[in-house]
């Protein structure tokens, strides 16, 4: 039942393996909404629950850091892990299952299967940037959907690349599910929320927003083309905002400064570049968006941009044009809902109870 129906003795349960979520997810009302989660829940994936308890008859959430979508040097074993704190939040939320499995439920020895895309979603930008990464969420969100079987599927926007993946496979695998795509839920200065962004430091989180804002930036010049785009985007990255320009590469400004991946204007389902483009900061000295000739720009195109802070990775997204966005997209229609979660950003990090009781959990 959702959030609306729990009772202050409601209990939630917790299961760990595949056998035993099948069986509770049977005996659970439809339309079944999932939220799939890595854990270290934020108000992002609380804006997802919020909108899948309100839409569905129950909801399934599940915590499992998923090994397979993490490179060799990456931050699998660091990855903040904090399960009861987690479930406190999924329960008061509206979760109505968790489903939080060890590694050896979801991978056991001997299988040889993985779920690999073709084409620009598996291997630009992100999959560019981080091999293989795309292959273990592709692998892995199928093995869920097989596993709870929902109506409905809930993934946030600011991983626009990953929501791609996922359309592209349940449409390709005639997966009977609908996959419902939310706004990116930001903190109040514009950063877009991250489990990733507790890395960061006071002066890396002072920074951090100006992605956003390089974004917003680059938007504004959409009637100048996708080139004009990307070099107002990665100018405002590498240069910054006055009155704290800086020199690009300076190594002797200690301040922090955005190490730029890539910065695209993109279809959003595709993942194709539109137009002519140029995103290598390297070449910034060339980029002069006023001698570009435009190039025409579809108002529903995503900008897209990846940067390091220090050893923090940062990723985020705007749609050249945010209504179209949205008109596309019958998940992010709830605006109420979206309105709710941004007011949530500045009050305590999780909502008591419905019905003023402590939100339960039993394992299973």
């Amino acid at each position: 039942m959702s959030a609306a129906h729990h009772s202050s003795e409601q209990t939630v349960t917790v299961t760990r393996t595949i056998a035993a979520t099948r069986e509770a997810v049977a005996a659970l009302p439809r339309p079944l909404g999932l939220v799939a989660t890595m854990g270290a829940l934020h108000e992002g994936h609380l804006a997802l629950l919020r909108v899948a308890a309100g839409q569905c008859a129950a909801v399934v959430v599940t915590i499992f850091v998923n090994p397979t979508q993490f490179g060799p040097h990456e931050d699998l074993s660091r990855y903040p892990r904090d399960e009861r704190r987690d479930a406190e939040l999924a329960t008061a939320a509206g979760a109505d299952l968790i489903f939080a499995p060890p590694v050896a439920e979801m991978y056991r020895p001997g299988a040889a299967t993985t779920v690999r895309l073709d084409g620009p979603l598996a291997t630009l930008y992100e999959a560019a940037e981080r091999p293989g990464h795309f292959d273990g969420v592709a692998t892995i969100v199928a093995k869920l959907l097989s596993i709870v079987g929902p109506q409905r599927a809930y993934f946030g926007r600011k991983d626009a690349q990953q929501l791609a993946v996922v359309r592209r496979l349940t449409a390709d695998l005639d997966l009977p599910v609908e996959i419902r795509g939310l706004d990116t839920v930001r903190e109040p200065d514009g950063l877009a929320m991250s489990s990733r962004n507790a890395y960061l430091t006071p002066a890396q989180r002072a920074k951090a927003p100006e992605l956003y804002r390089a974004l917003q930036a680059g938007r504004a010049r959409a009637a100048d083309g996708s080139r004009a785009i990307v070099a107002e985007v990665t100018a405002k990255l590498v240069i910054g905002f006055p009155p704290n320009l800086r020199l690009a590469d300076d190594p002797d400004d200690p301040r922090p400064s955005f190490s730029v991946d890539y910065v695209a204007v993109v279809d959003p389902l595709s993942f194709a570049a539109v137009g002519e483009q140029r995103p290598d900061p390297a070449i910034l000295d060339t980029m002069t968006p006023d001698t570009m000739a435009p190039d025409p720009v579809a108002p529903d195109s995503l900008i897209i941009a990846a940067a390091h802070l220090g050893a923090t990775r940062l990723l985020d997204n705007v749609a050249v044009g945010p209504a179209t966005a949205e008109a596309s997209d019958p998940g992010s229609s709830d605006s109420a809902a979206r309105q709710e979660a941004t007011a949530r950003q500045n009050t305590t990090p999780y909502e008591p109870h419905p019905h003023g009781g402590a939100a339960a959990a039993k394992e299973e």
